[in-house]
């Protein structure tokens, strides 16, 4: 019998990015100039501090970090979640309800063992997840041994996955540990709104799973600020209990190799948490984390960051108009391109690329075949707006002219 871990080992299933070269292999690009639009590295300018603030602290290299990160970073962390989502002062409690990460993709990885371990069930666990997703979710309920339960995220479903379907699967539920939500949506672009996030936090209440956040688009918008998930539960009886929110400097603050993140909610599953990153995960260099305390309480470089992004998005409004089904996201930098009509993502990406010299990420990549048996991605592509705005523009009206 195969071993659980196979799938990935196999490259049953596997990273966009190696489905992708696969894909394009051999195919030379259609313009001299190509442009790259397919990983989401934020290309805005870091603050400009960064490098002293990490100097202050360099002797610290020569000191472990503690686990659950450094006193200050944790404050700052707090404080910014206080002040993002105007919660109650001092009700985010830094010491128990605050854990560094190095980056959000690992722990949203590891989150997956004390998540499976909390909760008894009859027969393999189960681990539901927005469907396209983050192949974190994934690999993290291959490697705890749970069914990763796709759930289709689609135009229909408002790009979101429906609540009131999987309320209905009572035999699922009773055996799910964890569900994974990413708001704003990768790659669609969609916000949870305070109705939505509330109707995942009675399930994962009533069925006693935990309910994963994955936030870490949230400072990326052109108009309302997303809701956050601790700023839902904030208001109910329960406050953080079974929701852990995720979020890192990577795209808000455009520092993906800084390696830096959080999670933050429900105090005994941060504490049972803490408990196996301390045997088996990585912990944050204490330079990063002084570093990183600066940034969580700086907005100014976070704001130019949004207004270059403004700027790319209203050339998106003016090249594509309604074309491929496109409407400006609620949130992060992601366009997500219907193309139907030109064979599906995949036959589309091979096209731009082929013929335009653009590379994207056909949407199937993007994720699984759902329960209902289709792949939600099939038809799509994902364009990451990361280029500067004359990149951007030149980028799109390539597209434009070649898929017409």
């Amino acid at each position: 019998m195969a071993h659980p871990l196979s799938s990935l080992t196999s490259g049953a299933i596997s990273s966009p990015f190696t489905q992708l070269r696969k894909l394009l292999a051999g195919v030379p690009p259609g313009h001299e100039r190509p442009i790259e639009l397919t990983i989401g590295e934020p290309r805005e300018a870091m603050p400009d501090f960064i490098q002293e603030k990490l100097n202050e602290a360099t002797a610290l290299y020569g000191k472990y970090p503690p686990i659950r990160g450094a006193e200050d970073a944790r404050n700052a962390i707090a404080e910014w979640l206080t002040r993002r989502y105007s919660l109650p002062r001092a009700s985010v409690d830094a010491e128990r309800e605050v854990l560094m990460l190095s980056g959000s993709r690992e722990g949203l990885f590891f989150a997956c063992l004390p998540a499976v371990g909390r909760k008894e069930v009859q027969g393999q666990p189960a681990i539901l997840m927005c469907n396209p997703y983050y192949s974190a979710y994934v690999a993290g309920a291959i490697a705890v041994g749970a069914e990763p339960v796709y759930l289709n995220a689609t135009r229909a479903t408002g790009f979101l996955p429906d609540l009131d379907e999987i309320a209905q699967d009572q035999a699922l539920l009773a055996r799910t540990v964890a569900l994974f939500i990413n708001s704003p949506s990768n790659p669609q672009g969609t916000v949870a709104d305070r109705n939505y996030i509330l109707r995942a936090l009675e399930l994962a209440r009533a069925h006693d799973f935990m309910l994963f956040l994955d936030e870490c688009y949230s400072e990326i918008y052109t108009e309302a600020a997303p809701i956050g998930g601790l700023e839902v539960a904030a208001a109910t009886p329960d406050r953080f209990r079974n929701l852990i929110v995720f979020n890192s400097l990577s795209k808000r603050s455009n520092l993906p190799g800084l390696r830096s993140g959080f999670c933050a909610g429900d105090a005994s599953f941060i504490e049972a948490y803490g408990e196996v990153r301390n045997m088996c995960a990585p912990t944050v260099p204490l330079p990063v984390q002084h570093a990183s305390a600066a940034i969580w309480r700086d907005e100014g470089h976070v704001e130019r960051s949004r207004e270059a992004y403004r700027e790319k998005f209203l050339i998106a409004d003016r090249v594509l108009g309604d074309r491929y089904g496109y409407i400006r996201p609620a949130g992060g930098f992601c366009l997500w391109l219907d193309m139907s009509q030109f064979g599906g993502g995949a036959q589309a990406a091979v096209t731009l690329w082929q013929r335009a010299g653009v590379k994207v990420i056909p949407g199937s990549f993007l994720a699984q075949t759902g329960r209902d048996g289709t792949n939600p991605g099939a038809d799509y592509v994902r364009v990451a707006m990361v280029q500067d705005a004359q990149t951007i523009q030149e980028a799109l009206e390539r597209t434009s002219s070649v898929l017409r």
